[in-house]
């Protein structure tokens, strides 16, 4: 029997290909954050203005990375926020202190980030 033929599709795929899907997926899924979510969409702009003043004021490429990682990791804070908010959603509507502390627990981390993002900038233009 040929192993190749008993693994499922996904696996017989090349390596591109796969990058490719997960790439159109990926992209769906800022797609959708854009679409359905605001606090995406103001996040988004602020990252549009403070990145290049993140680029600007760092000294060093190191500062400008640290400066500039503050910045996508609100964005990636918010993209998990967002589905674990969907996930919840999709289960039940019925109010659960479970699906409850899941969606405070996920805006939680998105308020670390952004709490993080003047401390470390304070930090790092201080020095």
């Amino acid at each position: 029997m040929d192993q190749e033929n008993d693994s499922p599709p996904e696996a017989r795929r090349s390596a591109p290909a796969h990058v490719g899907r997960a790439l159109i997926w990926s992209l769906a899924g800022l797609g959708s954050a854009w679409r359905h979510e605001m606090a995406f969409r103001i996040e988004v702009v602020l990252f549009i203005f403070l990145a290049p003043l993140a680029i600007w004021l760092g000294k060093t490429a190191a500062e400008r990375g640290v400066l500039f990682g503050t910045l996508v990791l609100v964005l990636v804070a918010e993209l998990i926020n967002s589905a674990v908010e969907a996930v919840v959603d999709r289960i039940s509507d019925e109010r659960h202190h479970l699906s409850k502390r899941a969606k405070d627990l996920g805006s939680a981390a998105v308020f670390v980030c952004l709490v993080n993002v003047p401390v470390t900038w304070g930090l790092v233009l201080a020095s």
